[in-house]
């Protein structure tokens, strides 16, 4: 009984949660970004907007942005439109059209913290939480570098791009270039996206990670690695890109280096001969998987003989 009582109270709950409206930020002060909005009004109508504006508010129309803001909110599309650009009663009342943007918001010529600002008004919550004070706030990146809201260009996340890691590479082109390495990558087998592992609106952890740590972030996918084993790795508890390239690598389960290169980092007076492996080796120490056909459970080890990742 106390059971069911309690799904049904978190079954509630997830519907309250998925049925609130988005979590509201400060409002804009629209004569700050722009004086001439000072004393401007809503003009409560779409009307005059379609007459230079239609292909824009058509498109606009079919948007989560355009459809939210009536069902959920009750707004109108002018409404709608001013949300973002301000009051319009003094952009319609401007006779001379060479003059008109000047007496709106317009998304070409204000700051990305005016854009952001605009964005905040809805979206400071949930995933944007930790936008302000965030590696890409103080890189100066706006919300539309990302996003476009205009008109449905993806699926998801309205992406300026139905694949959601060109809007990251237009940036990151070196994890691109690593993207592309020969060994196997779910990122690019579209299997994962960039917003898998980071958050690129801001997070408490390094990297703009999801989870509190790297490893954190790994064990999402990879379980059987996360252990308590046994017997520990230190370097695997510690942090698994001291071996591994998450962004891609031209070497075997995404090594930074081929073992036993990668081995010897660490292990080079101990065990083994110190010096590196080279013509002298015999083929178990350089072929196939090197160090690894000996140790092959380097993540960790569960097995009572298993103090040297051999079992």
């Amino acid at each position: 009984m106390f059971k069911a009582i309690s799904a049904l109270a978190m079954f509630s709950a997830a519907l309250w949660i998925c049925a609130s409206p988005v979590q509201a930020g400060p409002k804009v002060d629209w004569g700050k970004i722009n004086p001439s909005l000072k004393t401007a009004t809503s003009s409560g109508s779409i009307k005059n907007c379609l007459d230079c504006h239609e292909d824009y508010i058509k498109s606009f129309a079919r948007t989560k942005h355009a459809l939210y803001f009536k069902k959920a909110l009750g707004k109108s599309l002018a409404e709608s439109c001013e949300s973002c650009h301000g009051p319009t009663s003094a952009h319609l009342a401007e006779p001379d059209f060479d003059k008109k943007q000047s007496t709106t918001i317009s998304f070409k010529t204000i700051t990305p913290q005016q854009k952001n600002q605009i964005c905040q008004q809805c979206h400071e919550k949930q995933v944007t939480l930790h936008w302000r004070g965030s590696t890409h706030e103080i890189a100066n990146v706006s919300c539309d570098k990302c996003h476009y809201v205009m008109a449905r260009k993806s699926k998801r996340r309205l992406s300026i791009n139905e694949d959601s890691k060109k809007a990251c590479f237009a940036c990151h082109k070196d994890k691109r270039a690593r993207m592309l390495r020969s060994a196997h990558m779910p990122l690019r087998e579209g299997k994962m996206d960039c917003s898998s592992c980071h958050n690129p609106h801001g997070s408490l952890a390094p990297n703009l990670l999801k989870a509190a740590t790297i490893n954190e972030t790994c064990y999402i996918c990879h379980q059987e690695k996360r252990g308590p084993m046994l017997w520990e790795h230190a370097p695997v508890r510690e942090d698994c890109s001291t071996c591994h390239d998450s962004h891609g690598s031209n070497h075997l389960s995404m090594l930074k280096m081929k073992p036993p290169y990668l081995c010897q980092a660490c292990h080079s007076n101990t065990f083994h001969p110190s010096s590196l492996f080279d013509q002298g080796s015999t083929p178990r120490d350089l072929l196939g998987k090197a160090c690894l056909n000996c140790h092959s459970r380097i993540h960790g080890s569960n097995h009572p003989s298993g103090t040297r990742f051999t079992r």
